[in-house]
C-alpha cells in the first residue's frame, strides 16, 4: 500500500506542475460560478470535516513522544499537525478541481459507466466515514453523556440527526452558499472564543500565541518531509486526503468564478491554511498549558464539528445523487430523504464494525487517477492538448446559483 500511495503522490505533484506549465493563465469558470470569498468558503467547509475540530487535542501528545515515534523528531508537534492538514495537501483538491472544470468536459472519462459506478462508491463510502469520525470522537469530547470511552445511544442520535439535516439541505443547491458561509463564520467565532478562554484562564500573553504561529514555520522549512508518508499514521491521513480529493474536486469545480489557474492553486493552498494555522495554534496552547476544555468549550467544538459534518455531507450527498440521478425532481423529496438517510446510516455502522477502511477508498481513487491518465494518453491526448479555456458554456454569472435547484 505504501508504494501505491507514493506513486499516487508523485503522480499528483507532476500533474500539478504540468497543469501550471500548460494552462497556468487559463481563466477557470465553473457551471455555477460564485464570487471568490464564497468559493473559498465552499472549498474550506466542504473540503474539511469534523477531524479538523476534534483530532488535534488528541494527537499533540503522540507527535511529541519522539521516543515512541522518532520520525517526528525533525519538527514540533504543532508543525506536524499542520503538515497533516494544511498547505501542500490542498494541492490534491486543486488537481481534481481543475480537471473536472476544464478537462473532464472534453474527456468525459467519468461518464464511462464502470468509472461512474466506482466514483459513486468512493463518494458514498467517504460520506459514511465522515459520519463515523463524528461518532467515534464524541465520547472524548462529551464525557458528560457517557463514561468518556463508550459510544452511547445519545451519540448515535446526534450522528443520525446530522445525517438527516445534511440530506435535507442537499435537496436544494441554494443552501450551499448559506451553509458554507455560515460554517466559515462559526469556525472563526469558535477560534475567537477558544482564544479568549485560553487568555483568561491560562493568563497567557499574546506572545505565546504568536510563538505558536511562528513554530508552524518549521513545517515550511521541512516541507519535503511531508511529501511522502512519515509512518503508518501519516499514510492513513494521505489516503484520507486522496479519498476526499476526487469528490471535492467534482463539487468545487462547479463554483470557480473566473480565477486564473495559478490563482486557483494559490487560493487553495493559502486561504484554507490560514484559519487552520490559527486554530491549531490556539489548541496547542491549551495542550501545552494544560488548560481544560470540559463543559462549554467542548460543547462549542462539538457543535461546530457537527456543522462541518453537515456541510461536508451536504456537498457529497448532492454529488452522488446527481451522478446516480437519484434526485428530488425524479423521486420526490420524501423518498430522496429516506433513501439517503438509510443508506448513510447503514454504511456508517459498517465503518463502526471496521468492515470498511478509508485507506481502501483512497487506494481506489489513486487507481482512478492512473487509469484516467492512461485513458487520456491513449485516446484523448490531442483533445486535451488543444484545450485553451474552460468550456464556452460556462459564463461568469454570479446570480446563477440563485436560480439553480
Amino acid at each position: 500500500m505504501t508504494i501505491w500511495l507514493n506513486a499516487g503522490i508523485i503522480f499528483t505533484l507532476l500533474a500539478i506542475i504540468t497543469i501550471l506549465i500548460k494552462w497556468g493563465n487559463v481563466r477557470v469558470v465553473g457551471v455555477t460560478p460564485v464570487r471568490t470569498f464564497t468559493f473559498i468558503a465552499i472549498l474550506f467547509t466542504s473540503g474539511l470535516d469534523v477531524g479538523l475540530i476534534m483530532f488535534p487535542l488528541t494527537e499533540f501528545a503522540g507527535y511529541a513522544d519522539i521516543k515512541a515515534s522518532p520520525e517526528y523528531a525533525f519538527a514540533n508537534p504543532l508543525a506536524i499537525e499542520f503538515g497533516y492538514w494544511g498547505f501542500l495537501i490542498w494541492g490534491f483538491y486543486f488537481l481534481t478541481c481543475f480537471y473536472f472544470c476544464v478537462i473532464e468536459p472534453k474527456v468525459k472519462f467519468f461518464e464511462i459507466p464502470w468509472v461512474k459506478f466506482i466514483n459513486n462508491v468512493v463518494i458514498i463510502g467517504t460520506c459514511a466515514f465522515t459520519a463515523y469520525l463524528l461518532l467515534t470522537n464524541l465520547p472524548w469530547y462529551l464525557p458528560e453523556l457517557g463514561d468518556g470511552t463508550s459510544i452511547v445511544s445519545e451519540f448515535y442520535l446526534i450522528v443520525f440527526a446530522a445525517i438527516c439535516f445534511a440530506v435535507y439541505s442537499s435537496t436544494d443547491i441554494k443552501y450551499v452558499r448559506i451553509l458554507s458561509i455560515s460554517t466559515t463564520w462559526l469556525f472563526l467565532a469558535l477560534i475567537a472564543f477558544m482564544w479568549a478562554g485560553a487568555f483568561v484562564i491560562g493568563d497567557s500573553q499574546m506572545s505565546a500565541f504568536t510563538d505558536n504561529l511562528g513554530s508552524i514555520g518549521t513545517y515550511f522549512a521541512n516541507i519535503n518531509e511531508f511529501v511522502l508518508p512519515l509512518n503508518d499514521y501519516h499514510e492513513f491521513y494521505l489516503f484520507w486526503w486522496f479519498a476526499w480529493s476526487i469528490m471535492i474536486g467534482q463539487f468545487t469545480s462547479r463554483f470557480v468564478g473566473g480565477l486564473k489557474t495559478y490563482q486557483v492553486l494559490g487560493a487553495m493552498l493559502i486561504f484554507p491554511s490560514i484559519p487552520i494555522a490559527i486554530w491549531f495554534s490556539v489548541l496547542y496552547h491549551y495542550h501545552e498549558a494544560g488548560i481544560p476544555t470540559q463543559g462549554i468549550k467542548n460543547f462549542a467544538m462539538v457543535f461546530v464539528g457537527i456543522v462541518f459534518v453537515i456541510n461536508s455531507l451536504d456537498s457529497l450527498v448532492r454529488l452522488y445523487t446527481d451522478n446516480l440521478n437519484f434526485t428530488v425532481k425524479r423521486f420526490g423529496k420524501m423518498k430522496y430523504i429516506i433513501g439517503n438517510v438509510v443508506a448513510l446510516s447503514l454504511l456508517t455502522l459498517l465503518f463502526k464494525l471496521e468492515f470498511l477502511q478509508i485507506q481502501w477508498v483512497g487506494a481506489l481513487v489513486i487507481g482512478l487517477f492512473f487509469i484516467c491518465a492512461a485513458f487520456i494518453g491513449y485516446s484523448k491526448f490531442k483533445t486535451v492538448t488543444n484545450i485553451d479555456s474552460s468550456p464556452k458554456a460556462n459564463a461568469i454569472d454570479y446570480t446563477k446559483i440563485d436560480t439553480v435547484h
